[in-house]
């Protein structure tokens, strides 16, 4: 399976859906002239450009097509043996000085590193597309909702924005002409996926992100923890509400009283299971609706409380995930779902520790390699 797929040309009327602020085109010429890509595709969120996007990543072997009667309008992705999670240790909050970072955050000094950033993106993108992904973060007219831009090399990801965020003509409307909008910058090369060269910065000052060396999702998503929580924590603190690390659940009583509850555990302790909880047998008349499983922005208005999940779809860890362990989640991937890292089975669809059923025979793992 390949990290990097060469350049594309999409038939007339695809990718060039390029916003009218005109600081955002100064910024997309800055970063071509920079990385040099061989052409830019403006994505515009279309189920047209879906399309072409799917068939061009299946032809490039960026993606594997599944079994439609399995998994219907599903793929699998496998990424580089050596790029399967955050790289914590080279993820960087890059303040004016370091005591701005907070004391559980790693910090490099702003100067030094875009200095050293920009070196490793000059000439990035040569022989490569640059796609340019708008986006927002929160529900189309909600005020905590704010606007992103990420640039990347990697098709992968623009296919995965589009599960993830509100992508596409919504963001440009959004953000309107006003060069002085605010709104993310996010740029993400691949480069050659050498770890040695694999650095997730933020510049929390500047509303910007630059992700390099990576194709792994928590590093290359640049709306999820990078905006959502690490940017987003700076902004909240700056323009008062919250950017927490929290699930938003639902629950209604059977006499119809409904009340919202945010929740806060670590990764891997149980956010997603909890937030598509349903009932016990016991508490049957209860509803759980699940609005968040991951990211909460919180702000008090008028003596209360509200929340948004900023997400617009679901990136999880699937191992030990099944009917018994979170039906609603099963029920979620069981279509329509990017899977990455996951055994492919002969009949073309998918497995993982954990899974309902008896393990299959025989299997090509996720690197590739025969399974029994």
């Amino acid at each position: 399976m390949k990290d990097i797929a060469p350049a594309i040309l999409p038939p007339n009327g695809i990718g060039d859906a390029k916003p009218t602020n005109q600081a955002v085109l100064d910024w997309v010429q800055d970063v071509a002239r920079l990385t040099q890509p061989e052409n830019i595709f403006w994505c515009d969120g279309s189920e047209g450009e879906k399309d072409f996007l799917l068939e061009q990543a299946s032809r490039d072997d960026v993606l594997i097509k599944l079994n439609d009667e399995n998994v219907p309008r599903s793929y699998l992705h496998r990424s580089n043996p050596n790029d399967v999670a955050r790289v914590e240790q080279f993820t960087f909050i890059c303040t004016p000085t370091k005591e701005q970072a907070g004391p559980t955050n790693n910090w490099s000094e702003p100067g030094e590193t875009y200095a050293k950033l920009h070196g490793l993106l000059k000439g990035a993108m040569r022989g490569r597309t640059m796609f340019v992904i708008p986006y927002i973060m929160g529900p189309r007219d909600s005020p905590l909702t704010k606007v992103g831009f990420e640039i990347t090399d990697s098709i992968y990801v623009v296919l995965s924005m589009r599960i993830m965020t509100r992508m596409g003509a919504v963001a440009v409307e959004r953000l309107g002409n006003d060069p002085a909008a605010e709104w993310n910058r996010g740029v993400h090369s691949l480069l050659d996926v050498d770890p040695t060269r694999r650095f997730i910065c933020h510049f929390p000052q500047d509303n910007a992100i630059i992700s390099v060396g990576s194709g792994y999702g928590g590093n290359v998503l640049l709306s999820k923890k990078c905006l959502a929580l690490r940017i987003g924590s700076y902004l909240a603190q700056k323009q008062g509400w919250m950017a927490e690390h929290m699930l938003i659940l639902g629950v209604e009583s059977p006499e119809g009283r409904k009340h919202y509850v945010v929740a806060a555990f670590p990764s891997a302790c149980g956010k997603t299971n909890f937030a598509m909880l349903i009932p016990p047998q016991h508490f049957k008349d209860w509803e759980i609706t699940t609005v968040g499983d991951d990211i909460a922005w919180m702000q008090i208005r008028n003596g209360r409380l509200y929340a948004v999940n900023p997400e617009n779809g679901y990136f999880g860890v699937v191992p030990g995930t099944s009917y018994k362990s979170n039906p609603n989640a099963m029920k979620s991937i069981a279509h329509d779902t990017l899977y990455t890292n996951v055994a492919l089975t002969d009949d073309g669809d998918v497995w993982w520790e954990g899974k309902n059923g008896t393990p299959p025979a025989h299997a090509i793992d996720w690197r590739g390699n025969d399974w029994t």
